[in-house]
């Protein structure tokens, strides 16, 4: 059994998280197969979004703890490992805003800790109506500080810190209305309502995507004259690419365009 499929149909990745008996933990295998999956895709120029869901009856539930407390019996008491494990992990994450393709979420059951940082630094995420979020760490001692970097940088920060602090679940309508997710369905229309959403991106041009994903994100960090400063050179090199010039002429015309990617 794969621990993460990959299924590629009509120019979008489906990555599934394949740990269904201990919801999709990130353990140390987990991590080492999505990064090397994002690292793949990166220059996968077939592919122009990814979707990635999790098997079971959970999207995914954080790190794997019974991992982490066979890391404690190192000699340093884990200090190493644990300074690794959350390197790796940040490196995913951040792989993953890195990316030329944009990334969507597809949330079921719950999605804590490490799992909601997932979704949160996912560039989409489309949830059943059921799905459950929380960074519930602090329930068992140990604050949730590096998911909270992905949640606090997706919803507003007294509502990141509640969530933080209290440990409490959100339910999908409450993450939708915070802007951790874009899209809640009913349960039986997940994978179609997710696919629907990448199949839309994916129909775009490629080129112009990768640059503007790593537009937003760039700009995101900047103040407002920079930003613009910055972005209107990114429309520059973007206007001069062969298929934005052959994009308007199309749509001047009336037709559809004719892109090499």
């Amino acid at each position: 059994m794969e621990l993460l499929e990959r299924r590629d149909t009509n120019a979008v990745a489906h990555l599934k998280m394949n740990a269904p008996a201990r919801l999709n933990a990130l353990s140390d295998e987990m991590l080492a197969e999505l990064q090397s999956q994002f690292d793949a895709l990166a220059g996968d120029t077939s592919i122009r979004a990814i979707i990635l869901s999790g098997e079971g009856k959970a999207f995914c539930a954080g790190h794997d703890l019974k991992q982490m407390t066979s890391g404690r019996q190192a000699p340093d008491g884990g200090k190493t490992y644990f300074k690794d494990l959350f390197d790796r992990c940040a490196t995913m994450m951040q792989t993953i805003q890195k990316l030329p393709q944009p990334v969507i979420a597809q949330v079921h059951g719950i999605a804590t800790a490490a799992g909601c940082q997932l979704v949160a630094t996912c560039d989409m995420a489309v949830a059943a109506q059921s799905t459950r979020f929380g960074v519930n760490g602090v329930n068992i001692g140990l604050f949730c500080s590096t998911p909270m970097v992905a949640l606090s940088r997706n919803i507003p920060r007294k509502q990141a810190f509640e969530m933080l602090t209290t440990g409490q679940f959100i339910d999908t309508d409450r993450a939708l209305s915070l802007g951790l997710i874009n899209r809640a369905v009913p349960e039986a229309e997940l994978a179609s309502a997710t696919t629907e959403l990448a199949q839309t991106v994916a129909s775009k041009l490629g080129a112009a995507v990768k640059i503007g994903k790593q537009a937003f994100y760039e700009q995101l960090q900047m103040p407002l004259d920079q930003a613009y400063a910055f972005t209107g050179d990114v429309m520059v090199q973007n206007m001069l690419h062969r298929d934005t010039e052959e994009g308007i002429s199309a749509f001047l015309e009336k037709r559809d365009p004719d892109w090499s990617q």
